[in-house]
């Protein structure tokens, strides 16, 4: 693993050197305490950039636990929105998010993408 001290870490992401530390010990930036210095490992900060690097970062770390993966079956983007339709097994979720947020994305139709759900209540109906 190709490891930056912090002040090459502070370089790469244009802070002050303190700045990064202190993001490092709040859990903030990821990295390593080995004595009295912090490691900080290159491609996740690199993917924190989302440079050309991230391509090859390994998956998104989030505390979200509610993930579901799946295959992009369509993608209909019309205005300022897009509407994906990811299949997941035997499923069908649709999510509408902005079109430049499915742009940044790259997504693509047949195209591997997860969906993280984040929602306080959960309704049941019946007619």
């Amino acid at each position: 693993m190709d490891t930056l001290t912090a002040s090459e870490a502070a370089d790469l992401l244009h802070l002050n050197v303190k700045r990064v530390q202190s993001l490092a010990r709040q859990g903030k930036l990821p990295a390593v305490r080995v004595g009295r210095k912090w490691l900080f490992p290159r491609r996740r900060l690199e993917a924190l950039l989302g440079g050309a690097e991230a391509a090859a970062a390994p998956a998104v770390e989030i505390s979200a636990r509610n993930r579901l993966r799946g295959r992009i079956a369509a993608i209909h983007a019309d205005g300022v929105m897009a509407e994906v339709r990811l299949h997941i097994g035997d499923q069908e979720l649709v999510a509408v998010i902005t079109r430049v947020s499915a742009e940044r994305l790259g997504l693509q139709v047949g195209g591997e993408a997860f969906a993280v759900i984040k929602a306080t209540e959960v309704m049941i109906g019946r007619g």
